[in-house]
């Protein structure tokens, strides 16, 4: 097989392969997931973290952190905060807060998706048939039409 067949065979492939509604469906998924990220994002840095600020006595929770080595002045005598090194853990713990939001919410959406199928699982199948009935029966139900038809 040429390089040229196997790039044809390859391209086909891949076009299957995007074709196929599952891959359409993981897209739309990353695309929200991307704009929950940013929602949730906003409830923490926006709604949240200013409360717990406001319970911390009105630090900002997002500036805790553990400072390694201080800011040094520039040559013209202003701090330059990006020489600073420090430990950030008020982000990261914003960080971690944010991930807990995100995760409790997708554990919600997949409960919900979970209990709808449930409910399509648990709802009332067409009742059965009724049983066939025994040989005796068709006996009985024969004899007693002969029976009705001497009379």
């Amino acid at each position: 097989m040429s390089a040229a067949e196997k790039g044809k065979g390859f391209i086909s492939e891949f076009k299957q392969f995007i074709a196929r509604g599952n891959v359409m469906d993981m897209a739309v998924g990353v695309i929200i997931g991307g704009a929950f990220g940013k929602i949730s994002t906003s409830l923490v840095n926006d709604v949240i973290m200013p409360a717990v600020s406001m319970l911390t006595g009105g630090v900002d929770f997002s500036n805790w952190k553990i400072v390694l080595k201080a800011a040094v002045a520039g040559a013209d005598g202003a701090i330059d905060p990006a020489t600073e090194v420090a430990i950030r853990y008020g982000a990261f713990l914003a960080t971690i807060l944010d991930f807990l939001i995100i995760a409790f919410a997708v554990f919600c959406l997949i409960k919900f998706i979970n209990s709808l199928h449930r409910k399509k699982e648990e709802a009332p199948a067409a009742p059965p048939a009724p049983p066939e009935p025994s040989a005796e029966e068709k006996l009985l139900t024969e004899i007693r039409d002969l029976l009705k038809e001497k009379n």
